[in-house]
């Protein structure tokens, strides 16, 4: 019998199997949305849905290459265990590499294309990864950037890729590069430099140091003066080109790569689970729990 779009939604809805395995559940099944459901189960492919109010804040950063171009991406499961486990780490090379061949501009049109030349999306290619593996797993970002006119991407993976780094420098070198995005993984600064910082972020910055040192007893005709001091720190703290490069703490960054032939375009810090909330599991309580069941 013929399957309808509409009754292939439905099951996506209930069960979260990818697209081809709910046409092919219904077709199995005559369009009985019950029987097509059960057969999803048996076949261990709607466990995706089950899991998919759970927090998935561990995971890897990812970084691929290809021709002249580079891909960084997050991709996030519920355990740090599940996120050293080889079928995990060989799925997050398939998505980073599947990303940087097919360019997509968002996380939702990457899961929505078609995966690997099969009837299939990206989506339903996690979906099935979380049927074997057992755990929530999502693509939370990612970016692909180009090297190439007068263009050079270094990249740095840090603890087995809690922290993933891409660099992108307007001349210099690929080695230049690579020793930038080693810096940034390790002080993690917001901006390339201080243009880049919004005047708002600026002022509320300004407006607090100057109450500090009103607050030390600082007298006004020279708390101007001392607000544009702490200020110069300020940016020290936030702006890459501003910092003491780690490296060479005699150098700042800007002049290192100026020292180089280049100049720091842009750069892109992956922390896994940064601004996720992450669930703190009791160990000894969640296995009493499988043993009173």
């Amino acid at each position: 019998m013929a399957i309808s779009a509409k009754q292939v939604k439905e099951l996506r809805e209930q069960t979260g199997a990818g697209m081809m395995d709910c046409k092919k559940a219904l077709s199995e099944t005559d369009g009985d949305m019950e029987k097509a459901v059960d057969f999803l189960r048996e076949k261990g492919i709607s466990k995706a849905a089950k899991k998919a109010d759970r927090v998935a804040a561990e995971g890897l950063a990812h970084v691929v290459t290809s021709g002249n171009k580079a891909a960084i991406v997050e991709i996030n499961s519920e355990t740090d265990f599940v996120s050293k486990n080889d079928g995990f780490i060989k799925m997050v090379d398939n998505v980073a590499h599947h990303i940087i061949d097919n360019n997509p501009s968002t996380v939702e049109e990457a899961l929505s294309q078609e995966y690997a030349g099969e009837e299939s999306t990206l989506q339903d290619y996690i979906n099935s990864q979380i049927a074997t593996i057992g755990e929530k797993i999502s693509l939370r970002r990612f970016e692909v950037v180009e090297n190439g006119d007068g263009l050079n991407v270094g990249s740095y993976i840090h603890m087995g890729g809690r922290i993933g780094v891409l660099t992108v420098l307007e001349g210099a070198d690929e080695q230049t590069a690579k020793d930038v995005a080693m810096h940034i993984a390790a002080i993690n600064p917001k901006y390339v430099s201080r243009d880049a910082v919004s005047e708002e972020e600026v002022d509320r910055e300004r407006e607090v140091l100057k109450q500090q040192a009103l607050n030390e007893g600082k007298p006004e005709n020279i708390v101007e003066k001392m607000v544009e001091g702490r200020l110069g720190k300020f940016f020290e703290e936030i702006c890459l080109n501003e910092q003491a490069f780690v490296k060479d703490s005699d150098q700042k960054v800007g002049k290192y790569v100026e020292s180089k032939g280049g100049s720091v375009k842009t750069f892109f810090r992956y922390e896994v689970g940064e601004g996720m909330e992450k669930r703190e599991d009791n160990f000894a309580e969640e296995v009493m729990s499988q043993v009173k069941k």
